[in-house]
């Protein structure tokens, strides 16, 4: 019942833009970073209720059960980077905010982005190794392994892997901007969540690139050993998955939306209806 119409859907998308625009660096810094937080806690769970059931099946539970970070992060009106390449961008299009702003607000929010995921990853680490003094358990070798398969698979493959990152990376944020903007369009907590749920569970249960869970995945397996260096990660996955969630968030999200759905002029007359049949 409070589902909002799409013209008022896109109201929302740029009230939000104008503000996301407008917050401070101090805010941009705290949102964010509980964002990357979240998204770290909600893979670590993701991995831990799959293990050891069958492929399709854990696939399912895994897809089912991350989506609560991104939930979570939309009912607090937090700040994540791969959702604003859309909602940014699609207040640029309408006039609500300038480039400048749009720019400032990537750069913040991907940075505390990437501080809030570290940190969590930090402080499991050293609890799954209890303070580095055993292994760190199924969990631990599961990052590992999809660390490993994140980069070694596709610096194997040489430039073709580096595009299937950007290809997949653009996929992923197609589905996780449509969550973003999703999230805006119901007034109750009920509402915002199932919205929410229903692309993000398709990225993550599709095995999709995400910029802000590989920034929990991919450092959290370096520090428990495996066999990745920093400029591997960075190159071979944290760059292209980045160039392809902006592609998929700016592209695929924001502007087709603004496209598909164009403001009225703002002395625009109500369309006049049909002469009713009495």
């Amino acid at each position: 019942m409070d589902h909002f119409s799409s013209s008022r859907l896109m109201d929302e998308i740029a009230a939000t833009s104008r503000n996301k625009a407008a917050l401070s660096i101090a805010g941009m810094l705290l949102k964010g970073f509980l964002s990357g937080a979240l998204f770290a806690y909600a893979t670590a769970f993701a991995f831990t209720v799959s293990e050891g059931l069958p492929a399709g099946v854990a696939t399912l539970v895994s897809a089912a059960v991350f989506p609560a970070g991104s939930a979570i992060i939309v009912l607090l009106g937090l700040e994540l980077a791969t959702g604003n390449f859309a909602v940014l961008p699609f207040g640029l299009a309408r006039g609500s905010n300038r480039r400048g702003a749009v720019v400032r607000n990537w750069s913040w929010v991907y940075l505390a982005n990437f501080l809030g995921s570290v940190f969590v990853g930090g402080l499991l680490t050293f609890a799954l190794t209890k303070g580095f003094t055993e292994s760190a358990g199924a969990l631990g070798a599961r990052i590992v392994a999809v660390a490993e398969a994140k980069t070694l698979a596709y610096q194997h493959a040489g430039a073709s892997g580096w595009f299937t990152a950007l290809v997949s990376g653009v996929l992923c944020n197609w589905m996780v901007a449509l969550g973003t903007v999703l999230g805006l369009g119901s007034t109750s907590s009920i509402g915002k969540v199932t919205a929410v749920w229903l692309p993000i569970s398709m990225f993550f249960g599709l095995g999709l690139e995400h910029s802000v869970v590989n920034m929990f995945v991919v450092p959290t397996a370096i520090a428990l050993g495996a066999d990745i260096g920093v400029g591997q990660w960075l190159w071979w996955n944290q760059l292209p998955v980045t160039v392809g969630n902006l592609i998929g968030g700016v592209v695929l999200t924001g502007l087709l939306l603004h496209f598909g759905h164009p403001a009225a002029a703002p002395d625009a007359e109500p369309a006049v209806l049909a002469e009713e049949t009495l």
